[in-house]
């Protein structure tokens, strides 16, 4: 057994604080992608939050997606609150990616303004997933 490895068991993976700065942009449905929800992330993106309505009620509903994401994603080493700032404030330059160690797609997004915005949107369906596999990895597949 490894003595070294940091328990990450205990730890919360998503904060209220980050999803409440990513509600401020809750029309962009910025929340509800950082919360593991991309479908309604998609649907708040092209409707501005269902008209505003659904934005708002969004303000009340954090907390549970908060503890939702928390036991759904895996902790480890790469911080999903960093990431996550990076991939909002700056995806086309790649940087969450070479936060993440992808370092050779993390370029390609720095040349080609986030693949030409498609890889950023990719990114925003999938960072989760792509950051709780990589823990997994690096916390020894637990």
């Amino acid at each position: 057994m490894n003595t070294y490895r940091q328990d990450y068991s205990q730890q919360d993976t998503h904060s209220k604080v980050i999803g409440y700065l990513l509600w401020i942009f809750g029309f962009t449905g910025a929340h509800r992608f950082y919360y593991g929800k991309p479908v309604t992330g998609t649907i708040w993106f092209f409707t501005f939050g269902l008209l505003g309505i659904g934005w708002l009620i969004d303000l009340f509903l954090i907390p549970a997606m908060d503890r939702e994401a928390d036991l759904r994603f895996t902790a480890g080493p790469i911080e999903y609150n960093v990431a996550w700032i990076l991939l909002a404030f700056l995806g086309i330059f790649g940087v969450h990616r070479m936060y993440q160690g992808k370092w050779i797609t993390g370029l390609i997004y720095l040349l080609t303004g986030g693949l030409f915005l498609v890889g950023v949107l990719y990114d925003f369906w999938t960072l989760n997933t792509q950051i709780s596999i990589r823990n997994a990895e690096r916390n020894g597949g637990r």
